[in-house]
């Protein structure tokens, strides 16, 4: 590489660079820039030409210019009268500033031309075709490039010119082109203008692109304008006008101020397109409607805000609801949760328990407590999966399921959503909705519940669904794991008492025109109410026997107003209501041999089981009667084989079985009976009838049997114990294992009761009957090592005795 010096003026460029070989006219104001140029026509016509490195410049110093330019020859120059000078220049070669010479009147520096040695040889061929080839292409595509430079490249042998003409053309960033003017090598100047156009060459691929696709777009909204208009002109020849393209214009606005998912979005947007190219008398225009219509109707964005003042919540509870304290404390629980959490699924609840509970108005008391709109569907003898998922729109007069229904008719995304009676369902040919149900409560899957209808993915996280079944075994088993189980036990006596005077007694006097200062009702009224006409674990009998004494004390007011102030007493409660309809259970007068008391639990709280042994001449027979079940009739084998391997250590003859028949009966044979915790009872009754010895009547007990004697634990022991405390019982006896459920027994009952707890059925025949003294004393019994089986589950395999 050779250099030569000159002693050049130096004219600075705004926004160009010149390149050599290069033929440009340039417009030129500033007094310095006139002076070089005037310098440059008064010696041999050549200037150099730089770029500054900020054109907003108006005056550049020597170091807002780039040390690298070009030398040019001035072909023609044009004073213009404003001032300016319009010059003519040819680019020679490029230069680069040594240093700059004193001058007053323009700039002046001293440069050295740099000549590049010829790219010659395989990789300059190579290197040129690749640079013509792209050159091409880019031509091709941005049609900015005139047809003669095309020809001009081509015809260029030198790789040098090449670069500068091809450099000189392309519309690339100034500070590109300076960085390829001072790029000394043709080589590396080649390789840099080849990236640079491969670089716009992509970018004028994608803008391609992108004119294609808006021509389409454009080509398509001007189709379908036409399309559009001509259909308006035919339906206005039909009559038909424009009222129903406007309804679709606002359906269509509806829809994106409504808040849906993009999906239903699309669903919606998809199906009025639809309506616009068909009649609106069409059967098919109609389901499309009613499509639209269904999927506007129900909640997207639309939310109840909670009320998390807790403290609010509990006394709103409480004033709705006597006792039930788990469901209140679950709730409270949920509200504090969500007051530290602003995002939080919804809970699914079940409360179980019998009939007249409050399961039902619990569930509208919460919606209150929280702020929350409730809606309530019942599925009691629902048997079709389209109950709950709905018919697809294939079917004629197909509609969304009970869910969306009540979704919409709620009209929030987050409402207390009560399914009463998920225990009654059923399955048949059409389906199984306790199986479409799984969805609905998970709460892993229901935020995109999809209704056949629909056939969009719908939000249900947010709702707090609580279902109310009466029995458990009622519900299939996966139903049953996506719940919560809360069970609600039958009211007991006391409670009954509370929720009468607090709530019931308010409620039938204001109903039915009476006050309380005018009507009164004594405890003992609503005692004997209770106890002798009406047998339930609820309220519902209570509060009509009630209204009906509320009613007949209504119309002796208005037959004689002169009367001031009633009293209902018990014995104002038989006249009002007649006989008694059930019988109380009591303790006997007196013990008797063969015969025990038991306890049992039954839908409507604990009872009194009295269990009769007797003994007659026979053949080792054993006889069962009084209705019982299964399980309760091999409870009376398990008794007396429990009996046959003790008859030694209770003085009887050890064959005493083969000369004699047993028969144990349980009264009331009507009412069908069950279970296994009156195992210790038949055996206490067994053992008293054999030994000729009563058995205590102020002593009751319940209890499963083993061979073995032992003991096990049941379950339904708060209501059997307030079942013994108001049949003047004194002492009970429980099963050891059943200690930890005294917790839940109210202090007054604990106190009046002596309760005795037993590992072994020795000690039981101990406390329950005397044994006679030539008796060996039963031998102490270790705790058992193996675990003990949990209390039975209510109502299946407790002894309860189930009323119909």
């Amino acid at each position: 590489m050779e250099d030569r010096k000159r002693i050049l003026p130096l004219l600075p460029l705004r926004d160009i660079v010149v390149y050599p070989h290069m033929v440009v006219p340039l417009f030129v104001g500033r007094d310095k820039s006139i002076a070089a140029l005037d310098a440059a026509l008064s010696t041999d016509r050549l200037i150099l030409l730089a770029a500054q490195q900020d054109a907003a410049t108006n005056e550049p110093a020597e170091e807002d210019i780039h040390r690298v330019g070009t030398v040019s020859h001035i072909i023609q120059l044009l004073k213009l009268p404003d001032g300016t000078v319009k010059v003519l220049v040819e680019g020679r070669a490029r230069a680069r500033i040594a240093h700059y010479l004193p001058n007053d009147r323009f700039f002046q520096v001293s440069a050295d031309e740099i000549v590049s040695s010829l790219l010659t040889g395989a990789h300059s061929e190579a290197l040129t075709r690749n640079v013509l080839a792209s050159f091409e292409n880019y031509a091709k595509l941005s049609k900015k490039i005139p047809s003669e430079v095309l020809s001009q490249a081509g015809s260029v042998q030198d790789p040098g010119k090449l670069a500068d003409l091809v450099g000189a053309h392309l519309p690339i960033k100034l500070s590109d082109k300076q960085a390829v003017l001072e790029i000394e090598t043709d080589r590396e100047r080649l390789e840099k203008l080849l990236t640079l156009m491969e670089a716009e060459i992509e970018i004028l691929e994608i803008e391609r692109k992108i004119r294609g696709r808006v021509k389409k777009q454009m080509e398509r909204t001007q189709r379908e304008f036409y399309l559009n208009e001509q259909m308006r002109a035919i339906q206005k020849e039909l009559g038909q006008g424009d009222e129903g393209r406007t309804e679709l214009d606002e359906l269509e606005e509806k829809v994106k101020k409504k808040g849906m998912s993009k999906e239903a979005v699309q669903k919606a947007q998809k199906e009025i397109k639809k309506l616009r190219l068909m009649s609106a008398m069409s059967a098919e225009a109609t389901v499309s409607r009613n499509y639209v219509d269904w999927l506007i109707s129900i909640p997207w964005q639309e939310r109840t805000e909670d009320k998390l003042d807790i403290d609010a919540a509990e006394k709103i509870l409480n004033e709705d609801h006597y006792g039930l304290e788990k469901v209140k404390e679950r709730i409270v629980e949920y509200l504090a949760v969500r007051k530290l959490v602003s995002k939080l699924k919804g809970p699914i609840l079940c409360f179980v328990g019998p009939p007249g509970v409050g399961k039902t108005s619990l569930a509208r008391s919460i919606a209150r407590a929280m702020g929350r709109k409730f809606v309530r569907m019942s599925l009691g003898g629902v048997r079709d999966e389209a109950e709950i998922r709905g018919h697809r729109r294939t079917y004629i007069g197909a509609l969304p399921g009970k869910i969306i229904h009540q979704m919409k008719k709620a009209g929030t995304a987050n409402p207390v959503f009560l399914l009463d009676e998920v225990d009654k369902m059923s399955m048949d040919f059409r389906g199984d909705p306790s199986a479409a149900l799984l969805e609905v409560l998970d709460p892993e899957q229901n935020n995109s519940f999809n209704d056949h209808y629909l056939d969009i993915d719908y939000d249900l996280s947010d709702v707090m669904f609580i279902t109310t079944a009466n029995m458990l075994h009622g519900i299939p088993p996966p139903l049953q794991d996506r719940m919560e189980i809360i069970r609600l036990p039958g009211y007991t006596e006391v409670e009954k008492l509370h929720i009468a005077r607090g709530y019931l007694i308010k409620k039938k006097l204001e109903e039915h025109g009476l006050s309380p200062e005018k009507v009164s009702f004594s405890d003992g009224a609503v005692l004997q109410i209770i106890r002798y006409y009406t047998r339930e674990a609820g309220v519902r009998n209570m509060e009509r026997e009630i209204a009906s004494i509320c009613r007949k004390i209504a119309r002796e007011i208005v037959k004689d107003p002169a009367v001031e102030k009633v009293r209902v007493t018990p014995q104002a409660v038989r006249g009002h209501l007649g006989p008694i309809k059930y019988r109380y259970g009591e303790a006997e007068e007196k013990g008797q041999i063969g015969v025990a008391t038991g306890l049992a639990w039954t839908e409507f709280g604990g009872e009194l089981l009295l269990i009769e042994a007797a003994i007659m001449p026979g053949k080792g027979n054993l006889k069962v009667t009084g209705k019982l079940g299964e399980v309760m009739q091999e409870s009376a084998h398990a008794a007396l084989s429990y009996i046959r391997t003790r008859a030694e250590r209770m003085g009887l003859d050890r064959l005493f079985y083969q000369k004699i028949d047993i028969h144990i009966h349980v009264p009331e044979g009507a009412i069908p009976k069950d279970g296994p915790s009156a195992g210790i009872t038949m055996a206490a009754a067994l053992a008293s009838a054999l030994l000729r010895v009563p058995a205590r009547n102020d002593l009751a007990m319940t209890g499963e049997i083993t061979l073995r004697g032992r003991v096990l634990p049941i379950g339904g022991v708060k209501e059997k114990l307030l079942a013994a405390h108001r049949g003047g019982i004194k002492s009970v006896i429980l099963p050891a294992e059943n200690e930890k459920d005294m917790a839940e027994i109210p202090a007054k009952i604990k106190s009046s009761l002596k309760i005795i707890f037993v590992r072994h059925m020795d000690e039981v025949l101990d406390a329950a009957i005397e044994m006679p003294r030539e008796v060996k004393p039963a031998e102490p019994v270790p705790p058992p090592s193996e675990p003990v089986p949990p209390p039975a589950a209510d109502g299946a395999t407790d002894e309860g005795v189930i009323r119909h």
